[in-house]
């Protein structure tokens, strides 16, 4: 009978030993100093207005003109600038080129800055304006070509220049 009882422990003890029902023991996740983190040291690009403007201007350029457009199947010269300006600076402009030209502060061609708003007098009683981008050039919306880049020394637009206001403040 003691020999009974010491099989009948041994086959108890095999059977337990290969029981697959207990859990198995979780990965022991690495300590926290060894996990790798990817930060960036190089300085966020500086907001530059020149080459915000132009990305801008490229999304719109060569949509046609049209008087009291204010989307891609034609837009005036008014709505664009307002356009730019939603687009680069978040900041809303009033809707027409005789509203325009009672906001911000007047600056002079030679402090002109990229973002500064461009008027011209085109007909007698006709104001056209535009984004000025650098490089002695403005972004607007022409009657001619739709929207577009020119020259402020072109002969046609150097005639009829008319003021310059500096919406953002300094």
């Amino acid at each position: 009978m003691i020999a009974m009882k010491k099989i009948s422990v041994f086959i108890s003890i095999l059977l337990l030993a290969g029981c697959s029902s207990s859990p198995k023991p979780e990965p022991t996740p690495p300590p926290v100093s060894s996990l790798t983190y990817s930060v960036s040291t190089e300085p966020k690009p500086a907001f530059n207005p020149a080459r915000s403007l132009h990305k801008a201007y490229q999304r719109w350029r060569g949509v046609p003109y049209r008087f009291g457009g204010t989307d891609a199947q034609g837009m005036d010269c008014s709505a664009f600038t307002q356009t730019l300006y939603e687009e680069v600076y978040d900041m809303r402009l009033p809707r027409s080129t005789h509203q325009q030209v009672e906001v911000g502060r007047a600056v002079t061609k030679a402090e002109l800055q990229p973002g500064d708003v461009v008027f011209f007098r085109t007909g007698r009683n006709t104001r056209h304006n535009g984004v000025y981008v650098g490089e002695g050039k403005f972004a607007h919306a022409s009657s001619s070509v739709g929207v577009t880049i020119s020259r402020l020394d072109n002969i046609y637009w150097r005639s009829r220049f008319w003021q310059a206001r500096r919406m953002l403040e300094d």
